[in-house]
């Protein structure tokens, strides 16, 4: 039997880090391409592309359970 409401979390929550990773991602790009960048820019740029890298890592440790035996 499957239970529903476990498939519901889990497909909202996939949803919403799929969006935030990318939107993460997009805005390191935007703040890293424009013309006129001082180093506010750059590191916050710099942020937002390691944020994105920390959540896809900690989304492969969630996914391969000899990870966190």
């Amino acid at each position: 039997m499957i239970d529903w409401s476990a498939f519901v979390i889990v497909a909202l929550v996939s949803l919403f880090s799929a969006a935030a990773l990318v939107s993460l991602y997009s805005l390191g790009l935007r703040l890293y391409t424009v013309e006129n960048r001082g180093t506010g820019r750059s590191v916050a740029a710099y942020a937002c592309f390691v944020l994105c890298a920390l959540g896809v890592l900690y989304g492969i440790y969630l996914i391969i359970p000899g990870f966190h035996r």
